[in-house]
């Protein structure tokens, strides 16, 4: 998780990011999570490389402002895909909050925040509030409703 998250996206954008300089074009989409914004008991390593990608883009995005490149971190909350059960969470309090968007809704509010060069694109307007939320609740509440939904 920590080679494909956090080494494979900085190797990756560092080889690409010269060439997009040199022509002043290019897009950069990188995926973060909801769980990029908080701490994520029994997803410790998950949420930590995600917040790596949220941090890591929101600085290249501004890094690279008026070189005509566009870079933006996707976060979507839950989301339809094989990754409940690759992380053996199905009967977590997360899965079945039916909550889950769809991929290709997901993909689409990827794409057109990356378009409008949105340094930080929460997808979905609840996912929205609880990103920003967690500014306001403390740490030691938000890691336990994190826990709470989260665990097994």
């Amino acid at each position: 998780m920590i080679d494909l998250n956090i080494r494979a996206l900085t190797e990756l954008t560092t080889r690409v990011l010269p060439a997009m300089i040199q022509r002043g074009h290019g897009r950069i989409l990188n995926v973060a999570s909801l769980a990029a914004f908080q701490p994520g008991p029994y997803l410790g390593v998950y949420c930590a490389t995600k917040a790596y990608v949220l941090s890591f883009t929101e600085a290249l995005h501004e890094e690279v402002r008026g070189t005509g490149i566009k870079v933006s971190a996707l976060c979507p909350g839950p989301t339809e895909s094989e990754f409940f059960e690759a992380a053996d969470m199905n009967g977590t309090r997360l899965v079945k909050s039916g909550l889950a968007a769809s991929s290709a809704k997901v993909a689409a509010d990827g794409i057109a925040g990356l378009e409008a060069n949105k340094a930080v694109n929460v997808s979905g307007a609840l996912n929205n509030v609880a990103a920003r939320s967690v500014r306001f609740i403390p740490r030691s509440i938000i890691r336990r409703i994190a826990g709470s939904m989260q665990a097994k």
